[in-house]
């Protein structure tokens, strides 16, 4: 038997919003489209992330704080070296992005939320 992560699924109140972020981040085509599910995968080795509509979102709270949303997931994205990092970090800015106030990483490893509030990290990754 082989079992293999395929998709991550994030909850979120605007799919669009979050469909446009990650497709313009990551250039992966939209593969799987309903009005309350949007799938998007990779072409080398089919790894996705689907974005679902829930009309009672709550974002996340980073870091997580008593008493508030606790974050239950986050996603890595690996970069080269420090050059990419700096320029997925810049590039996810311009699409929405923000850099989490608290960080946990060094310098090879930037926290940052995606325009729903998703904690996601770059972390220079050469393995």
């Amino acid at each position: 038997m082989s079992i293999k992560l395929k998709t991550v699924i994030l909850e979120c109140w605007d799919i669009p919003q979050l469909v446009s972020f990650y497709t313009s981040l990551l250039h992966w085509p939209v593969v799987y489209e309903l009005e309350t599910f949007v799938g998007i995968h990779s072409k080398e080795d089919e790894m996705g992330i689907a974005f679902q509509y829930d009309e009672n979102y709550v974002p996340p709270t980073w870091p997580t704080r008593p008493g508030q949303q606790q974050m239950m997931a986050h996603l890595d994205f690996a970069v080269a070296d420090e050059r990419e990092l700096k320029e997925a970090v810049e590039k996810a800015i311009i699409l929405g992005a923000k850099i989490a106030d608290e960080q946990y990483g060094g310098e090879e490893w930037i926290t940052m939320q995606d325009p729903a509030g998703h904690p996601f990290c770059f972390v220079v990754w050469n393995h």
